[in-house]
């Protein structure tokens, strides 16, 4: 441990700056990546596209997901995996959930042994309805859970390249890594928190984007303020009994990655997910809303990943349920609020 400033302005016990890796060019990872960089951390950013490293590496723009934001001039840009990978102290994952599986066996043979793994993308695989971490244990093996950090909160990526002041939550078994990516992250315009509840941060990541995808709806439906706000209180009961179910802890759900990732994507113009619901609302098509759109909307597939989790798991969540069957049964959305409202009566608690 040496004492170093990293971009904060304050002198701090620090590691040496992290040798950092950013699987997916996309507008988050791309800012993030960004960020780690101008925080004076050696930062490797792979990108799918060539077309996309060929800009970044040049210009140090990503007109393609982040147009009108210069990045740092220190971050560096590859298409190759092996090159991106090898010898980095932290490799962050920011792909889509449902194309996880692969990168992560391509990247397998080339994550050093003691390299803290980080995800910072949102959803549950289809299928296995495994989250990243579940994902990472089976392919990777359990060891490296005690390395594994999720970061999550209510963070649209423009916002976090332009700079401005953001929060989010690094979760990890271990104290140690949770902290390590905390101050890679860390300066004055994004404050990092730890915590220790991987689950529960993954959870809400997940879930908060199909009900965002509701809360859409609602607005394109002209149903106004009142039902957004029931809708977003509801959504964040339906979080917390699938956490509690699986083992996370009801306290995160009322942090940055609950109930701060959730009021932010339900309510957020920036969202993709309150985009596709809102278009919904409106009577347009699911598959035209989707071929508008270069940047995946993972609350799309996280509506059926987490609607059969909830039925694996025996949990009422009907807010998702009917998010699903607009969605994937062509269930007309009006109908479906109609029956939310007629459910039985019950108490709150």
């Amino acid at each position: 441990m040496t004492t170093i400033t990293k971009n904060n302005g304050t002198d701090s016990a620090l590691p040496d700056i992290e040798r950092i890796a950013v699987i997916g060019g996309g507008s988050w990872g791309t800012a993030l990546a960004g960020r780690l960089a101008a925080n004076g951390n050696d930062t490797m950013l792979w990108a799918y596209e060539p077309e996309l490293v060929e800009e970044i590496t040049a210009c140090h723009t990503n007109s393609l997901y982040l147009p009108g934001i210069n990045l740092h001039p220190t971050l560096a840009c590859t298409g190759n995996l092996e090159e991106a990978t090898r010898g980095r102290s932290i490799i962050l994952l920011v792909t889509p959930v449902q194309v996880m599986r692969g990168v992560l066996k391509q990247l397998a043979p080339h994550i050093a042994a003691n390299a803290i793994l980080a995800n910072a993308s949102k959803g549950i695989e289809l299928g296995t309805l495994q989250t990243v971490s579940q994902i990472c244990g089976e392919l990777l093996g359990d060891a490296v859970l005690a390395r594994y950090v999720a970061l999550s909160g209510p963070t649209f990526a423009r916002e976090v390249a332009q700079e401005l002041p953001s929060l989010i939550v690094a979760a990890s078994r271990t104290a140690a890594a949770s902290q390590r990516v905390q101050a890679a992250f860390s300066c004055p315009c994004l404050r990092v928190y730890t915590n220790s509840d991987v689950i529960g941060v993954e959870l809400g990541g997940a879930v908060k984007n199909v009900i965002a995808i509701a809360a859409g709806i609602c607005d394109g439906l002209g149903f106004g303020h009142n039902a957004r706000a029931a809708l977003i209180t509801r959504g964040l009961a339906e979080m917390d009994r699938l956490g509690r179910a699986m083992g996370a802890q009801s306290a995160t759900f009322a942090g940055l990655a609950g109930m701060g990732d959730l009021v932010l994507t339900c309510t957020g113009d920036l969202s993709r997910n309150r985009t596709v619901g809102f278009k919904l609302g409106q009577g347009m098509n699911l598959t035209d809303i989707l071929a508008e759109m270069r940047m995946v909307a993972e609350g799309v597939k996280s509506a059926e990943s987490v609607y059969q989790l909830s039925c694996r798991m025996g949990v009422e969540m009907p807010i998702v349920e009917k998010t699903y069957q607009i969605l994937h049964e062509d269930k007309p959305a009006r109908q479906a609020v109609i029956e939310l409202m007629a459910r039985n009566l019950r108490a709150e608690v």
